[in-house]
């Protein structure tokens, strides 16, 4: 085969010994999302907390993931549900207590599983003691801690910077006549990165949970920490129509993705790498081009800026093959690529893709090249939930009713058996629980070889023992337009993944050197141990790996 153009990963990392495997856990380790409010309730209230999570490591560690990213357990008004964090250096008592996080880092740590923690440093809740102060007066010490800004000449807003959440970004605080920004809701007032003392105390926030043996950070909307020096008004939105969101109405030029961004990531890249083998992960939603440079130069960045591109695309396998190679031609020589199919912010795979393409999803995350996020439930097919009116939560959804923003749908119970409430807990769960949990949840995919819950088990369990699959190079082979065809190689080893994104069966041209090479893995069980065949054919919506040495 023409090998022109690849980039061996082998040939961009150090390896362990015998040069099987990365050295680095994250780049060969499986990151798994938990949203604790709906992962699992330890006393009842109807919310789920660190007790919860305790009683469940078991089933985590038989899944065979390597990491637990927690979404955020500080204490917090919860005006958008952790993410307005009062306190960075303490856990919420709706969650537990630190006689539980501990015992929950250490029984995952016992296991061989890492903790991540969420980190949200663009903004706080305006109940943190630095906001408290801040808005006291002008003359505060920790005033410049946050953005504020005098009127504009008429009175209003300083610019036209909108709220992601509906708005102007800006708040009047009548009390020291000034107005504050706010890239989200008004209860979540931005901080000022330009001012040291603030970075000082957001690093020594990070050192407080890394002390105390974390194994990293997920840093939310990172993208958005530095703002315009300026203060200059966005420019509009030429691809704005009505049903968009309001904020869209302008580009977020000067709110977002600014350079001066860099330097304060390196800053707290330079924090973590002041511990032995941590990990710093960004949420950013931009384009790959753009997207890349949070690598930092050198490796002075994330080890891991989030890539949602199989989040956010149309599930077709033309368009997700070709964002691959996009993706993989744009990283650079220190870039270890990452999947991300599902989080607490979109709709399930499930619900996007359909749940016969779910197994397909699974087979594409845990065989592309790089680290991959799986997000709680995908791993049984959980769906969208519709959330009754009288039951939404969801402040966005609450503030732009209409748009089809609400986040319940994803954020739903974890539905582990057919029980009352899906055996989440014992009292009235916070949010519904999906109707399909007698028919779809983890008690019954256990048992049933055939599930997804298996199918996924069992390529989490291909990752560790088959290297060709973790620091194997990646290379597109032809086929249908109904077809993503691929190649893994490492050494002698080859993988061949293939999968279906189409209901009907699709013929399959396979290179000669894997002809007699039997499948790994499939979607469909009963197929696995079968000989590829030099003119295969894939199932409808099959999703298969095949593993072999090259002759």
């Amino acid at each position: 085969m023409d090998t022109a153009g690849i980039v061996s990963p082998a040939d961009r990392f150090p390896q362990s010994a015998g040069g099987a495997t990365p050295a680095r856990w994250w780049q060969r380790g499986v990151i798994y999302q938990i949203y604790p409010r709906s992962f699992a309730d330890g006393d009842g209230d109807g919310i789920g907390d660190l007790r919860g999570i305790i009683g469940k490591v078991d089933y985590l560690a038989w899944l065979g993931v390597d990491a637990v990213w927690l979404s955020p357990i500080y204490p917090s008004p919860m005006a958008d549900f952790g993410y307005d964090v009062a306190d960075y250096t303490s856990i919420h008592p709706l969650f537990g207590t630190w006689r539980d996080f501990d015992e929950l880092s250490d029984a995952l740590h016992r296991r061989g599983i890492k903790l991540i923690l969420d980190f949200v440093p663009n903004h706080t809740s305006d109940q943190h003691p630095w906001f408290l102060e801040s808005r006291a007066s002008r003359a505060n010490p920790k005033r410049d801690w946050y953005i504020w800004r005098d009127p504009a000449p008429d009175g209003g807003p300083p610019n036209n910077w909108m709220s992601t959440f509906g708005g102007s970004a800006w708040e009047w605080d009548a009390r020291t006549g000034q107005y504050y920004y706010h890239a989200y809701l008004k209860q979540q007032p931005d901080v000022n990165w330009r001012n040291p003392a603030l970075r000082d105390a957001m690093h020594q926030a990070m050192r407080f949970w890394l002390d105390r043996g974390v194994d990293g950070f997920r840093m939310d909307v990172i993208w958005h920490l530095v703002k315009d020096e300026q203060f200059r008004c966005n420019p509009p939105n030429p691809d704005y129509h009505p049903g968009l969101w309001p904020s869209r109405r302008f580009l977020s030029t000067y709110t977002a993705d600014r350079p001066e961004v860099h330097d304060i990531i390196a800053e707290m890249r330079r924090v973590v790498d002041e511990y032995d083998d941590r990990l710093l992960i960004g949420e950013i939603y931009l384009p790959v081009d753009r997207l890349v440079a949070y690598y930092g130069t050198g490796g002075t960045g994330l080890h891991l800026p989030f890539n949602f591109q199989l989040v956010e695309l149309p599930w077709r396998a033309e368009a997700i093959a070709a964002a691959v190679d996009q993706y993989e031609k744009a990283l650079p020589p220190h870039g270890w690529p990452n999947w991300v199919l599902g989080n607490h912010d979109k709709p399930r795979i499930a619900s996007r893709a359909g749940g016969a393409q779910a197994g397909v999803a699974a087979v594409l995350l845990l065989t592309l090249r790089g680290t991959p996020t799986l997000y709680y439930g995908d791993e049984i097919g959980m769906s969208n939930v519709p959330i009754p009116e009288d039951r939404v939560q969801d402040p966005w959804e609450r503030t732009m009713p209409g748009f089809g923003v609400g986040r319940d749908p994803a954020r739903t119970p974890m539905q582990w058996d057919a029980s009352l409430h899906a055996g989440f807990t014992s009292g009235e769960p916070w949010l519904p629980v999906g109707e399909d949990s007698a028919r779809i949840n983890v008690a019954l995919q256990r048992e049933d070889p055939a599930s997804l819950l298996r199918l996924y088990r069992r390529l989490i369990q291909l990752r560790r023992a088959e290297p060709v699959l973790v620091l194997g190079d990646y290379r597109r082979l032809p086929s249908s337009p109904e077809v993503f065809l691929f190649l893994r190689r490492l050494g002698d080893r080859r993988c061949l993944v293939a999968l279906n994104f189409s209901a009907d069966r699709q013929p399959l041209s396979v290179p000669p050197e894997l002809a007699s090479a039997r499948i790994t893995v499939s979607t469909r069980l009963e197929r696995e141990g079968a000989v590829v065949g030099s003119s295969a054919r894939l199932e409808p919506n099959e999703g298969f790996i095949s593993i072999g040495t090259a002759a």
